[in-house]
């Protein structure tokens, strides 16, 4: 596919980071429009869900991050984020489930208090906690850090784990007091440094940087 594609999203979200993250690492042509989630009827129309991120590709609208992750190996397949062999390829998707599903997913729910200046019920804050160390402990036992987190090679589990781990670690912090991740996955304070080495990591951290500021400067108003 020589035509370029558009990422829409917005720089603040993780899942529109872990997908941008691939698309450089891939090297491919794309262009970025910032979209918000919405339930317009002009936004429903290429967002089934009124989420972000999604994808205009020359052939039509997809949406869901991980989808938009297979489609790019498929279409890109040089140089490969995830290994050849199905197995290992198949392990690579486990450590990304794991991260999504067990870590980022309950994580969310502390997120407005963690990040926007909201409120989280005790109820919820309490429910939340013993799920984190379940999942981050889960993780450690399918997680390699050789030094990636799949093994020797940089893969697409390692764009899920970069935006993902650092938002878990955050907002234990800031609603516990306690940073889970240092806590119950040491091994990832050395991992999360060694990726954010990589340029393109630091230039998706300074755009998502960017935006945050300019975030908060507008609800300042």
């Amino acid at each position: 596919m020589t035509t370029p594609i558009t990422l829409c999203g917005f720089a603040v979200s993780n899942y529109y980071n872990k997908v941008k993250l691939s698309l450089l690492e891939k090297g491919t042509p794309f262009t970025e429009d910032e979209v918000f989630p919405s339930q317009s009827e002009e936004m429903l129309k290429e967002s089934p869900m009124g989420k972000v991120p999604f994808m205009r590709t020359p052939k039509g609208v997809l949406s869901e991050s991980q989808v938009l992750t297979e489609f790019i190996e498929d279409c890109w397949p040089e140089p490969p984020l995830f290994p050849r062999d199905p197995f290992a390829r198949a392990r690579c998707r486990e450590l990304i489930e794991h991260l999504e599903l067990h870590l980022e997913l309950p994580a969310r729910r502390l997120y407005a208090e963690a990040f926007f200046g909201g409120t989280v019920s005790e109820e919820t804050k309490k429910e939340v906690a013993p799920l984190l160390e379940k999942g981050l402990r889960s993780l450690g036992r399918v997680a390699r850090f050789s030094p990636f987190i799949a093994g020797s090679d940089f893969t697409h589990a390692d764009c899920a784990a970069w935006v993902h781990l650092p938002l878990v670690s955050q907002a234990t912090r800031k609603v516990y007091g306690r940073d889970y991740v240092d806590e119950f996955l040491p091994q990832a304070r050395t991992y999360l440094a060694l990726i954010g080495e990589r340029p393109h990591a630091q230039k998706v951290s300074a755009d998502r940087k960017a935006a945050m500021d300019a975030y908060l400067a507008k609800s300042k108003k």
